[in-house]
């Protein structure tokens, strides 16, 4: 798969992206906003573990944000089960260098539409940690609107903080086109 919006580009894993993944994802500034899973330091191994997995996916969900050839960040949706099945809760990340030029915006936007058009969802949301400030402006300007907020609800960085649900409807979205 693969989405141009302008100089970048939403496209599949590919092994060739090992280097990438290490050179952008080796950044405390990008793993301390995300889940414990995505690991610091991010290692050669860590690559190679996730390529496994994401270039094996057996219904495509995780895909690499990229610029020309070479992958600057990841976004991707995890398709919920049972009485959630028309929901997905969307993830992102982008490397520090390309922070506040508006990237990851066309590229939520752009992937949210893909999303809806491609998989039977009703709807779409993002957990943001307190202190991303950053992420709520990126969901915000998308169309996200903020949902709830689970106080103390997540432990990271050595104490609890607060997690915001930031949510977008199917004919919300088809709304804001």
């Amino acid at each position: 798969m693969k989405i141009n919006f302008g100089e970048y580009c939403i496209r599949s894993y590919e092994f060739s992206d090992k280097e990438a993944i290490v050179k952008y994802a080796n950044n405390y500034n990008v793993s301390k906003l995300l889940r414990d899973q995505f690991p610091f330091p991010y290692t050669l191994t860590d690559a190679e573990t996730w390529l496994i997995h994401a270039c094996h996916q057996d219904i495509e969900t995780n895909f690499v944000i990229a610029k020309e050839k070479e992958m600057i960040g990841a976004i991707g949706i995890n398709l919920q089960e049972d009485v959630s099945r028309f929901s997905a809760e969307i993830g992102y990340w982008i490397g520090e260098p390309f922070w506040g030029k508006g990237i990851t915006t066309r590229a939520l936007k752009v992937f949210t539409e893909f999303a809806f058009k491609n998989f039977n969802l009703n709807r779409i949301y993002a957990n943001v940690f307190e202190g991303n400030a950053a992420s709520e402006k990126v969901l915000l300007k998308a169309g996200y609107r903020k949902e709830a907020i689970l106080k103390k609800a997540v432990y990271k960085e050595k104490k609890f903080i607060d997690q915001f649900i930031y949510t977008i409807f199917n004919q919300n979205f088809d709304q804001l086109k």
